[in-house]
């Protein structure tokens, strides 16, 4: 009887009115979809405290031009080595040691940075090598590779802080897109990821509240601290604290989840997901894993989307943070702002995933997908015009150009990350959900690790090349051009990959309703034959 209820609540058919809107979750199913909320809740607060602390890290010491050689030359080779690791583990471990496997190195590097990295960055900076490097270069070097091979060297000289700013980035990649939401898809039914997944991020992104709040009252300290003490280290240990210990909250929830909801047949049925996640072994090598992503179109369309955005989104996000080293060129201011930057996005994300979660309902996945890179397309747009033509406003607006251009690009990036957040995640992981377990595990790995940071990476190639020309901010039309024409790809790639998605929706859900026919103890291929069987 139980069982037959919590079937029904699947459905979520009883769900009417405003409760259909803002809360279609029924009481029994709270014990799978709180943890599921604590984890998540977790991984994005700590990737919104790693976020902000890498930027105030990297631009303060080397400027945020240093960005674009980090991610090609740190973020990918690390990304291509751990999504690698990944898919050799994955056919030798369990998911559940996989799992704590990968989210060691995190937790071990980062209790470590605050608490003794940061405290003898002298001891372990290379200055004298960099020194010497830096003077080779500009005796020998002509000007026009000069200013590559100064950031490269600026890069070197600070690398705890590049080697923060890198784990900082794969956290994103692979905690957030792989380890959390490849848990999500594995126990999380279609039916139910449509009243899940927009509930996962109305209750998980306050994330970003708390996290903005705590980067603030962690930053603002320095009228506080007594003379003589480096108030950015104590914000460092404090910010660092807060990171262990929710990964310790993840890696707890975690456990809960697989030994007290995936082992109850209520919550879990490994038959509808294609077998238990805890028992399948995916035998595909290394190379034929990144084979299998090719030869894939609907794997390549998702491919297209997470590379757009990473694309598109640094290409702006770079001109923007130059602005705000100009205006804040202290660690504890820039990352105060950057607190307040993450409380507002969180509040924007709060409301467009309650907007959200009606528009994927009642207009469907197309509409939810598109709305991400048409914000990003009119946006960056106008953030751009504004840039370009902010000196002819000299003496015209009330408060300096450079502190306006801070204030649209942060209002650009909050409208592009509410919707990334709120609607393009949601959409993308949906779109993983009918897929094979192999399909799954492998193909998601590739797209999530390596296809997110190849997207940044992307960015960071197009940078390098426009610095050869001149300094970015002499160039901003140029990258006008390539944010339009990725966008255009990306809104192409979207309407192709909805006609699929929406036809192995349709050929899941077949099976499902020929399986109820045939009862209970019919196979998956049985039920395929039901559906092949005329009227």
């Amino acid at each position: 009887m139980k069982s037959n209820m919590v079937q029904k609540g699947h459905g979520g058919e009883e769900f009417t009115g405003l409760r259909k809107m803002i809360w279609p979750i029924h009481n029994h199913e709270m014990k799978k979809f709180l943890p599921m909320v604590l984890m998540m809740f977790c991984f994005l607060f700590n990737y919104t405290i790693m976020r902000d602390t890498k930027d105030t890290l990297i631009v303060t010491a080397a400027g945020a031009e240093a960005i674009p050689f980090l991610k090609f030359w740190g973020t990918l080779p690390m990304s291509i080595f751990f999504v690698l690791m990944y898919a050799k583990l994955s056919n030798v471990l369990k998911p559940t040691t996989l799992f704590y496997t990968m989210i060691m190195p995190f937790l071990v590097f980062f209790s470590m940075f605050g608490f003794y990295i940061y405290p003898h960055i002298e001891t372990v900076s290379p200055t004298v090598a960099a020194d010497a490097m830096e003077l080779y270069v500009n005796t020998n070097f002509p000007e026009r590779m000069h200013d590559t091979f100064i950031k490269l060297i600026e890069v070197l000289r600070v690398w705890p802080y590049a080697l923060f700013y890198i784990l900082s980035e794969l956290w994103g990649s692979m905690g957030i897109s792989l380890l959390f939401w490849q848990f999500a898809n594995q126990i999380t039914s279609s039916v139910e990821a449509k009243r899940f997944y927009p509930g996962f991020g109305q209750l998980a992104n306050l994330a970003l509240v708390a996290s903005g709040l705590t980067i603030i009252l962690c930053s603002d300290i320095r009228s506080s601290v007594p003379e003589g003490v480096d108030a950015w280290g104590q914000t460092l240990i404090s910010l660092m604290s807060a990171v262990t210990v929710c990964c310790l909250i993840i890696i707890a929830a975690y456990y809960w989840m697989n030994k007290y909801v995936l082992t109850d047949p209520r919550y879990f049925n490994p038959a509808e997901k294609g077998g238990s996640p805890k028992k399948t072994k995916l035998k595909l090598s290394l190379t034929e894993s990144f084979m299998f992503l090719v030869r894939s179109r609907y794997l390549g369309y998702i491919a297209v989307l997470v590379l757009a955005y990473g694309v598109s989104i640094n290409l702006i996000e770079v001109v923007w943070k130059a602005q705000l080293k100009a205006q804040f060129p202290n660690e504890n201011d820039y990352n105060t702002f950057m607190g307040y930057f993450s409380m507002c996005t969180g509040i924007a994300t709060l409301f467009l995933v309650t907007f959200g979660s009606h528009v994927l309902r009642r207009l469907g996945w197309l509409v939810a997908a598109l709305t991400t890179p048409v914000m990003i397309l009119i946006t960056g747009a106008i953030f751009f015009t504004f840039v370009m033509y902010r000196e002819g406003l000299q003496g015209i607006l009330p408060y300096s150009p450079v502190w306006i251009a801070v204030i649209v690009g942060a209002a650009q990036n909050i409208m592009s990350k509410a919707t990334k957040y709120s609607l393009f995640d949601p959409t993308k992981e949906m779109a993983y959900i009918p897929l094979d377990q192999e399909s799954k595990v492998k193909g998601k790995a590739a797209i999530d690790v390596v296809g997110g940071r190849l997207g940044k990476s992307g960015g960071g190639i197009i940078l390098q090349i426009v610095l050869m020309f001149g300094a970015i901010m002499d160039n901003l039309p140029v990258l006008l051009f390539f944010v339009g024409v990725i966008v255009a790809a990306w809104i192409t790639s979207v309407f192709a990959l909805s006609k699929q998605y929406q036809a192995k929706v349709r050929e899941a859900e077949g099976l499902e309703a020929a399986k109820e026919v045939a009862g209970d103890s019919t196979t998956a291929e049985d039920a395929a034959t039901v559906t092949r069987q005329p009227a």
